[in-house]
């Protein structure tokens, strides 16, 4: 039996496992069994014959197990006979696919394909209902449908539709759909056989938009066809199109922009009839009209202007000519004239961009008319009376210059540029605009046949070097450069070499690196010997000194760190030739053999000496990182400067050399310049007190820079250790042993290197590298220095041989800091903070009872003289060190309750008031270390306690400044100022929290204004006294001073009057004053305009409780009477904002 009839008889129902085999050995790829090739073998009958039992083998099947049943039968795991099986179902189905896909490629004109035609049309309706679990399957049927459109068969319309929705659906979920959005673009034709108004076609359409929001379809090259396309299926879906793009503009990123307007513009080139003319007017008009009257600020309008400009950018042809003609004449020539100026100046943008804007069909004398008229446009935007549009015509007039130079008449071209040359680059009334004719002048100098006009024109710009606004500085030079890279003339015939220096001296980083562009070929030659290199430095030194400085720390940014050392050494040679008369010569004149030509001659001219000094320690550090890189070229380095240092140290003995020679020597090891670095910690020993930092400054950068620290930390210490009090002659004399040299202590100078070392960051992180010992050492030496505080506070009289308290309180400073640094840098313990923790005692328990003594009658001049007395000066500054410890986060629970401890017991001392704008920073700090959402309701939980103290200390410290303000009102007045900043920053933490303890901080300071404003009405005598208050002014001054604060800030106001409104409905008022002191607060409060909400809730809760008083304030009497009236007025007011 053959291939042919074997599987004939195969296709039916009862030998359909057969027919699985035959399908199974076609797929199986070594067998030679082919389906294709059986099925083209038969003759038309035997086809015809196969496509019908097919058709009945897949009707049987269909019916036995329909496709919506295959998912259900799987899930309920039927185990029924096979033939009702989904896996075999299916299997059986994608047989019979397989066969109709091959069918079709054989199939012949003539041919009946009526059976096929009803097996498509099965599988058609298989594809339809196919669960996504069947990708295989699906894929099948699916490429069978597209097979039958393409074959232009019976019912293609149908199958077409589906196998394109499909196509459409499979290219939005797949990872990479390239392959679907080309299947999609080749059935495109689909939709012309679809009608766009009908309901059944309402999906294909949703989904045809989304295409638009699909980056892959607008960038990937047949989905840009296929969105072309969908322009040219029907005339009402271009505007829904154009909708659904400008929707999604401001997400498009520029280069999406990009292919959006070239899929525009493909669109309206293909387009003709109806369809163009829509496509201009609902959509390249549109735009238009967009760019013109968006604001700049919109997020679309870049978008806009980008595919607007892209039309502009295909001018010169006769099409796009036309159309911007068309559609630009109803709108643009309006919107240059309009009252608005952003609608000027967007207009006056497209206007320029588009220019000429020309009906390509009318004669030249009309078109010569029309430019003539534009021209004129443009010359009187040039004089419009806003900056914006001037900046913007002063660019479309550039670009017009560059882009038709050749074509404009030059009496047109002169009259422009001497527009911007003489009137808007010296425009004093915008900067903008100015800045505009520099950056746009190096768009006309791309024109070449700009630059013989524009060598005659730009000198008359060189003062705009010195323009007062920065960024006119930085587009003049900009221009300068541009003029020097097209060579459209000689920049210093534009801009005079001693300007451009004198404004590299002074200027900006961001005007000077431009300078140093411009002139680094005139000074840094490269292509010259590294001694015309030296010579152009010295030049430059002598046109400006402080130039050549500048010049110098940009110049690594031009050239190789190879020149750098090079022009390095070339000044040491030059250096090297003004000491030979004075030294042995052996290794200069080795040195000099490098260069057999003569070096420029300095004579004694140290002014110059001193700046080429200066100028190779600038060269040294910007290349400091390439040295370190190179190993032979660092060595290199440091011989040939290590050899003459030395002698630079014995000739140049002028103070302007000298500073530079110490920054060299300190980028050198100690052992090539040993006699200066033997030296350097004798002279930091032998400064007086008082020294200038600039005799210290680079001796301690030097000794940092060597590895030399801890010489000059133990200097400190023994320097500290000195100073104090000695028991006996004991220890004076072991202490003698030590120093080398026989040198008085100076506790006021290892104070100040201490402040140096410690506040620069690369000779700190030296410092704390040394280790713990000798930093332990100077920390236990500064704590020492406690005694002589104390010493201080205890003594009746000065002792002569003390050292001085100012000293004394430095040094006890410098012991918290350094402890800090210390906590910082240890990984483990806490060890620096319990120092502190001692500290605090000892402050406790030493010098707060002298807070609390009060001085004697023949005391008291005496006492007054100490004012602020020495006991709030050493607590202040400890708090002060603390607060910074709490703020770089290095406190931890326990050091935050020792600070609050000590805080409570200053503020119990007689004196402790004092140190009020101390504790409050060490309140906020406490309080901002916590999170909000950390406290919980047990009340014994640490954070809660915490911070229940803070607000009783609060509660403390307002309490003191009431018997401060009611005792020393003048004094009280002067503490509260120095509390402000510090309560603003404290108040901010606080409104954070909105439980307990913190609300109670809102607490305390709503009570204290009520009370002191209600105790103030009370005191009223007259009823013309009560007045309703306007400002904070108008307030008693405890109130005035908080209410000051609380209004400084929205939160902490909005918290204030949430605690109001809180207090209120408490019922915690009972008096008619303190409802009438509320409502004052109020009244203040409402004249800043802002917070109505709170103010009316605030308001409403004292409206109760004024009602209560209503009766109360008949009786008792007429002072009563008018604060009740009063306070109605007020609270009518606020209701009624």
């Amino acid at each position: 039996m053959s291939k042919r009839t074997a599987f004939l008889e195969a296709a039916c129902k009862e030998n359909v496992e057969d027919f699985l085999r035959f399908i199974q050995l076609h797929k199986d790829k070594t067998e030679p069994f082919d389906v294709e090739e059986v099925v083209q073998e038969m003759p038309r009958a035997q086809r015809q014959t196969l496509w019908g039992k097919l058709a009945s083998l897949l009707q049987d099947v269909l019916q036995e197990l329909p496709p919506e049943r295959w998912d259900r039968g799987r899930e309920e795991g039927m185990e029924e006979e096979s033939a009702l099986d989904p896996k075999h179902a299916m299997a059986v189905v994608d047989g019979v696919t397989l066969v109709a896909a091959v069918s079709l490629n054989v199939l012949q004109d003539g041919d009946t394909y009526t059976a096929l035609l009803e097996i498509a049309n099965r599988l058609h309706d298989v594809l339809v209902l196919l669960p996504v679990s069947e990708a295989p399957l699906q894929h099948h049927i699916h490429t069978l449908c597209e097979a039958w459109w393409k074959k232009d068969l019976t019912d293609k319309e149908k199958l077409g539709r589906t196998a394109f929705l499909i196509a459409l659906q499979k290219s939005f979920i797949l990872k990479k759909p390239g392959a679907e959005i080309q299947r999609v673009w080749s059935l495109h034709d689909v939709l012309l056989s679809l009608d766009y108004t009908s309901e059944d076609n309402k999906q294909i359409v949703d989904l045809l938009l989304q295409c638009f929001h699909r980056p892959i379809y607008i960038r990937n090259d047949d989905g840009k066809r296929f969105l072309v396309f969908l322009f040219s299926w029907n005339v009402n879906f271009i505007w829904v199109i154009h909708g659904t793009i400008k929707n999604q503009l401001e997400f498009y990123s520029k280069t999406m922009t990009t292919h959006i307007m070239e899929i525009y513009f493909r669109a309206w080139k293909k387009a003709s009839g109806d369809f163009l003319e829509q496509i201009e007017s609902s959509c390249i008009q549109d735009f238009m009209q967009n760019a013109i009257f968006l604001h700049r600020s919109s997020p679309v309008h870049a978008k806009v202007r980008q595919i607007v400009s892209y039309f502009h950018s295909r001018k010169g042809c006769h099409a796009v000519d036309k159309m911007l003609h068309n559609l630009y004449k109803p709108i643009l020539w309006k919107a240059l004239s309009a009252a608005n100026f952003e609608v000027r100046a967007n207009a006056t943008l497209l206007f320029t961009e588009a220019f000429p804007i020309h009906d390509p069909d009318q004669s030249n004398q009309n078109i010569d008319e029309t430019i003539q008229k534009q021209l004129d446009a443009a010359m009187g935007l040039l004089e419009d009376t806003h900056p914006t549009v001037r900046s913007n015509a002063t660019l479309g007039v550039c670009k017009i210059l560059a882009k038709c130079w050749e074509l404009l008449p030059p009496t047109i071209i002169t009259d422009f540029l001497k527009k911007l040359v003489f009137e808007l680059a010296a425009d004093s009334s915008s900067p903008d605009v100015r800045c505009s004719v520099f950056k746009c002048l190096t768009i006309v100098l791309d024109n070449a046949l700009s630059h013989p006009l524009l060598e005659k024109l730009l000198p008359t710009l060189k003062y705009s070097l010195h323009d007062n606004s920065e960024k006119v500085r930085t587009a003049f030079l900009d221009m300068l450069i541009k003029v020097k890279a097209v060579r459209a003339a000689k920049f210093w015939d534009v801009c005079n070499m001693d300007h451009l220096l004198a404004r590299l001296a002074i200027d900006s980083h961001s005007v000077s690196k431009r300078i140093v562009d411009l002139l680094f070929k005139s000074f840094f030659p490269v292509n010259e010997s590294d001694r015309e290199w030296c010579c152009r430095c010295i030049t430059l030194i002598q046109m400006n000194p402080m130039a050549a400085r500048k010049f110098y720390q940009f110049a690594h940014k031009h050239t190789a760190p190879t020149n750098i050392i090079k022009l390095m050494l070339a000044i040491r040679r030059v250096l090297n030739s003004c000491i030979q008369t004075d030294f042995d010569q052996t290794d200069i004149n080795e040195s000099n053999k490098e260069n057999s030509a003569a070096e420029p001659l300095l004579g004694k001219d140290m002014v110059i000496v001193s700046r080429l000094l200066e100028v190779v320690v600038i060269l040294w550090k910007s290349v400091e990182k390439a040295l370190r890189q190179n190993e032979e070229a660092q060595k290199y380095t440091y011989a040939k400067f290590g050899n003459v240092i030395a002698k630079y140290f014995q000739t140049f003995e002028d103070d302007q050399c000298t500073a530079p020679l110490v920054q060299l020597a300190s980028f050198m090891p100690p052992a090539t310049v040993p006699t200066f670095s033997c030296g350097v910690l004798s002279r930091l020993r032998r400064l007086e007190p008082g020294a200038a930092p600039s005799q210290y400054s680079q001796l301690l950068d030097c000794i940092c820079s060597w590895g030399q620290v801890a010489d000059i930390l133990e200097l400190v210490t023994d320097w500290l250790s000195e100073a104090l009090p000695k028991q006996g002659d004991k220890a004076n004399a072991n202490r003698k042993v030590r120093i080398q040299e026989t040198v008085e202590a100076k506790p006021e100078l290892a104070l100040v290197y201490l402040e140096y070392l410690f506040s620069h960051t690369s000779t700190r992180e030296k410092v704390l590298a040394l280790g713990e010992r000798p930093l332990k050492q100077l920390h236990t030496a500064l704590g020492n220095w406690r005694s002589v505080l104390y010493t201080h506070l205890s003594a009746t009289t000065e002792d002569p041989k003390s050292p001085d308290v100012e000293t004394a309180l430095k040094v006890f400073v410098y012991h918290g800091r350094l402890g800090a640094h210390l906590q910082h840098s240890s990984s483990e313990g806490r060890e620096y903070l319990l120092s502190l923790e001692h500290v605090a005692a000892w402050i406790a328990e030493r010098v707060l009872p002298f807070l609390a003594k009060r001085p004697s009658d023949d005391e008291e001049d005496e006492e007054k003289e100490k004012s602020p007395p020495l006991a709030t000066k050493i607590t202040e500054s400890f708090l002060t060190v603390c607060r910074d410890v709490l703020l770089v986060g290095l406190g931890d629970d326990t050091f935050k309750g020792q600070m609050l401890h000590l805080c409570s017991l200053t503020l119990l001392s007689e004196a402790g008031y004092l140190c009020i704008p101390a504790v409050l920073p060490i309140l906020k700090e406490v309080a901002d270390s916590f999170a909000p959402d950390q406290a919980q309701e047990n009340e014994e939980d640490p954070t809660t306690v915490m911070l229940g103290v803070v607000a009783n200390i609060f509660h403390k410290i307002i309490e003191l400044l009431v018997r401060r303000l009611r005792k020393e009102p003048e004094e009280g007045k002067e503490l509260c100022q120095s509390a402000l900043p510090a309560l603003t920053d404290f108040l901010q933490v606080a409104q954070a929290w909105d439980t307990a303890p913190l609300s109670g901080v809102f607490s305390t300071l709503f009570a204290v204004i009520v009370v002191e404003q209600s105790h103030l009405l009370q005191k009223i005598t007259h009823p013309e006294e009560v007045i309703t208050p306007e400002s904070v002014e108008d307030m008693p001054p405890l109130p005035s001073i908080l209410l000051s604060v609380i209004l400084k800030s929205p939160s902490v106001t909005r918290a204030f009057l949430t605690e109001v409104s809180s207090s209120v409905d408490s019922e915690a008022i009972s008096s008619l004053n303190e409802v009438a002191a509320i409502l004052r607060v109020l009244a203040v409060i409402k004249h800043v305009g802002q917070f109505k909400g709170a103010l009316k809730s605030a308001a409403t809760s004292a409206q109760q409780q004024l009602h209560t008083h209503a009766a109360a304030s008949v009786d008792g009497g007429d002072i009563q009477r008018v604060i009740y009236e009063s306070s109605v007025k007020t609270l009518n007011e606020i209701l009624d904002l």
